[in-house]
């Protein structure tokens, strides 16, 4: 349907009807500070022959790096299949489905997405879904302050490194919310001054930021023991290797996360730069009415075949302000119907083994990385697929990623940038796409970084020394 603006004379008579002088008189009551100025960067518009060429340079001045970026957005294989099927009119332009008789192909397709993360994460119910992992995030700790009515101290622990993005997204999220973000280390003696202390939820990113896998059935038994929820916080691929967070703890009444969120990006989603991307939650059943996002039921119609339909929740609950489960009322739809495929096409087995041989790629590149003289590994224990490493003096971590940029090489993430106090170090990433000569091509161009700077120092001390 094309877009037709309106005539002058449209709005005029517009105005006339709602007794309004001008168009700027219906926006009187918001301070002009708070609105948006005028667009100053936007060039004239162009002919279609004209922006089809731009487009063609940009997308060729972009070019196919070799990607050893991770940190919460990762490159794997995605099957040309899911995107052939996702780019069909069904999905690519449906909206929610609350028509149910006239979307049962949508309505089927996201209840087999919540099957799956459900049977994914062991846990009972999963909604569909979310923004993305921040938010996804910042929901999953404003439901824990709603199931967890007991609790009068809405003071959230996080255990362990979080993503320095998504603690952004939350802070600003629930800033205004009377809650209490509480950052500590996961180590015993950082959580002995908690103890016995009125907790809402604990927060478990497995694995952390750095990719250091946490011990989480000692922290989430730890937590149960303090009376407090559990958030886990996982990436999704680890999940079909790792302990899933609803068997995480000791086995009993209160074994398993709570509330389980992240980010689903890995899931057949194309990294796009940066974007969209689409945020997952599952929880237990008895919380499944604080969950936000749309939930889809089957059941049997009169004549006893199998239907589909939006459940549990009206969509004016979304809208209804404070009184509200969320303000959440959409979701990224389009993604989670490319998840679904994804994980139908590889199966269990086959996600388990995109994560093993992602694990295997990361730890020949570390092993490598980790002969080179100088380069320091930080983390020794148990991680996945994304690790961290110390760069020597006076090598940056800036120069490091501005040099193997100039190859046609993303190094990894600069943490100074982000966390001044780690110094000189990278987070890098290796998944199922890199081979080994993928990786003895990032081996050779950081040696190379690394000895240049060597010659410099020393041509500076030698002319320090005349």
């Amino acid at each position: 349907m094309p877009f037709i603006p309106h005539s002058s004379q449209d709005i005029d008579l517009m105005l006339q009807a709602i007794g309004a002088e001008n168009i700027e008189q219906l926006f009187e009551e918001i301070p002009k500070n708070l609105r948006a100025k005028p667009f100053t960067k936007i060039p004239e518009g162009l002919t279609e022959q004209a922006m089809t060429r731009l487009m063609l340079e940009r997308s060729n001045q972009d070019g196919v790096d070799l990607n050893f970026l991770g940190a919460g957005a990762y490159e794997h294989h995605i099957p040309w299949a899911i995107w052939d099927l996702v780019s069909r009119g069904e999905f690519m332009t449906s909206y929610t489905p609350y028509q149910a008789e006239a979307s049962q192909g949508n309505l089927q397709l996201i209840y087999e997405y919540q099957s799956m993360m459900s049977s994914l994460m062991a846990m009972e119910c999963s909604n569909a879904s979310m923004y993305e992992g921040g938010s996804s995030l910042a929901e999953a700790v404003l439901m824990s302050v709603r199931c967890h009515k007991n609790s009068q101290s809405r003071k959230i622990l996080i255990l362990g490194d979080l993503n320095p993005r998504y603690r952004e997204v939350l802070e600003t999220i629930v800033k205004h919310q009377k809650i209490i973000l509480e950052f500590i280390s996961a180590d015993k003696k950082s959580r002995n001054i908690y103890e016995g202390q009125d907790i809402t939820a604990v927060i478990i990113p497995q694995p952390n930021f750095f990719g250091v896998l946490q011990a989480v059935d000692e922290l989430t038994d730890w937590a149960h023991a303090q009376k407090s929820l559990v958030i886990g916080l996982v990436n999704p691929i680890a999940m079909s290797l790792l302990k899933p967070p609803g068997e995480w703890g000791s086995p009993g009444e209160n074994q398993g996360a709570d509330i389980v969120c992240g980010e689903g990006q890995s899931l057949g989603v194309p990294l796009a730069s940066g974007g969209p991307y689409f945020g997952f939650m599952c929880c237990r059943k008895e919380w499944i009415r604080q969950m936000p996002g749309r939930i889809v039921g089957k059941t049997l119609d009169l004549e006893g075949k199998e239907g589909f339909c939006l459940t549990l929740q009206a969509r004016e609950q979304h809208i209804r302000r404070s009184k509200a489960t969320s303000n959440i009322c959409t979701n990224q739809g389009l993604l989670v119907a490319a998840a679904t495929i994804y994980m139908a096409l590889l199966g269990q087995h086959g996600l388990a083994q995109v994560a093993k041989q992602s694990h295997l790629n990361a730890m020949a590149l570390k092993n490598k990385l980790e002969k080179i003289e100088g380069i320091k590994i930080i983390h020794t224990g148990p991680w996945f697929h994304e690790f961290v490493i110390n760069l020597p003096a006076p090598v940056t971590a800036e120069r490091v990623i501005i040099n193997l940029a100039s190859h046609g090489i993303q190094a990894g993430l600069d943490l100074f940038k982000l966390l001044p106090e780690m110094g000189q170090c990278l987070l890098i990433c290796s998944t199922e796409v890199h081979s080994p000569a993928d990786h003895d091509r990032y081996v050779s161009a950081l040696m190379h970084v690394l000895y240049e700077a060597k010659m410099e120092q020393v041509l500076n001390q030698e002319a320090i020394t005349c």
